[in-house]
């Protein structure tokens, strides 16, 4: 019999694998990055629960599993974990930033266990988006630093160890080769207004 994190992890292998995702700059079978946040969110917590979501937080938003499928194999808590950190679709968002935006407050609103498998995501995300991407980095870290002002809830370990890769990305960032402005930053960030 399996633990309730091993069926996470084996039905996240499946349903990834199955679609033929791979990771964006390493071409990796994306299952390694369910399993970096994973690891992340075992360095703070053995919760079961958190450990099973933290393996199956992109698979509704990035298979043909649903929420109904997650919560039949997994159970209401483990479901209602993965549904805020599920990124809905946002039709009446006019452009990235508004969708973005949508996409924060969503997560603002999550419980502190999805806020610290969110920070875990977000830590494995960006750890080397500068190498990798550095053009998209100057907006995802932004993106990333608005988003995490709202994910005070998680794990202050984790939300620490967010911060300072993000901040350390943006520092590289003004740094030679990119040279990107300060004031470029500061800009950025204010396409990402959040309601009052």
């Amino acid at each position: 019999m399996y633990s309730l994190e091993e069926k996470a992890r084996r039905y996240a292998s499946k349903a990834h694998a199955e679609t033929g995702q791979r990771r964006k700059y390493t071409d990796e079978p994306y299952i390694v990055h369910p399993a970096a946040v994973a690891e992340l969110v075992r360095s703070v917590t053995d919760s079961e629960t958190m450990l099973a979501a933290a393996w199956l937080h992109d698979t509704v938003e990035d298979t043909s599993s649903t929420l109904a499928d997650i919560e039949s194999h997994f159970g209401a808590e483990v479901a209602s974990l993965v549904a805020m950190l599920t990124d809905s679709k946002q039709p009446q968002a006019k452009n990235r930033a508004a969708r973005k935006v949508a996409h924060f407050c969503h997560t603002a609103q999550a419980s502190g266990d999805a806020q610290t498998i969110k920070l875990a995501d977000i830590i494995d995300n960006t750890r080397s988006i500068v190498h990798y991407d550095p053009h998209f980095a100057r907006v995802y870290l932004v993106e990333k630093r608005v988003q995490i002002e709202l994910l005070k809830a998680g794990d202050s370990g984790l939300w620490q160890q967010a911060s300072t890769i993000i901040e350390n990305g943006i520092g590289q960032l003004k740094l030679a080769p990119h040279h990107v402005p300060p004031v470029w930053f500061d800009r950025q960030q204010q396409k990402y207004q959040l309601p009052e």
